[in-house]
């Protein structure tokens, strides 16, 4: 006859239910571990990788029904476009200013509009309405560098940094428990987190000055 120990039926409850976090945790964060990895070795690498950016320049002339009462505020430099110089902004460049503040000068209006994988602007002259706008493209992998830094990236991908931060967090943690309660058996458990603990810490100290 076998003699299950008390323990047991609470040990199997805590191991199952550590597994389903584990799994549903790695689900989760599955495709963001993979670009995290992938933009690792590219920022690492960013000198060896060549990027070639594309610059765009276009000008335009602002309507005088917009350029109308368009002057720098009273004891302020940096406030948002007025509505209408953002409606034409985004009719004519199809440009979202929402939110940016701009820099005003009495002679003009200059925009920084920088965003991930490459970076813009736009400045509107006040005499006479001259308006240019350019924009620069360092392409796909640095569009992924910038999100793999939250570089230019917004609220939603911030918040999406936190979920997925504390998604990992919930998986390594979890992996660690099931790792104590199958260490028993496998000898090589401990040995083998003690060595990723050591290994960047050596690094570190010998290799990093």
């Amino acid at each position: 006859m076998t003699h299950r120990s008390p323990a047991s039926p609470r040990r199997a409850y805590w191991l199952k239910t550590l597994h389903e976090w584990h799994w549903v945790s790695s689900a989760i964060c599955l495709v963001g571990m993979l670009l995290f990895a992938v933009t690792g070795i590219t920022l690492n690498h960013a000198g060896q990788i060549e990027a070639k950016p594309r610059v765009t320049s276009l000008q335009a002339t602002v309507p005088a029904d917009v350029l109308v009462g368009l002057k720098a505020p009273d004891g302020k430099d940096r406030v948002p476009l007025p509505a209408a110089l953002r409606d034409w902004a985004r009719a004519q460049w199809d440009i979202d200013t929402d939110g940016r503040e701009a820099e005003w000068s009495p002679d003009e209006i200059y925009v920084s509009l920088p965003r991930p994988g490459g970076d813009a602007w736009m400045r509107v002259s006040l005499p006479d309405g001259e308006a240019e706008y350019e924009r620069t493209d360092r392409g796909w992998i640095s569009y992924l560098n910038d999100l793999h830094k939250g570089r230019n990236t917004g609220t939603a991908w911030s918040w999406f940094i936190d979920i997925f931060a504390a998604a990992c967090l919930v998986f390594c943690i979890t992996g660690l428990f099931i790792l104590k309660m199958h260490a028993g058996n496998r000898p090589f458990t401990w040995p083998m987190v003690g060595l990723g603990l050591v290994l960047p810490a050596l690094l570190a100290l010998l290799f990093i000055h």
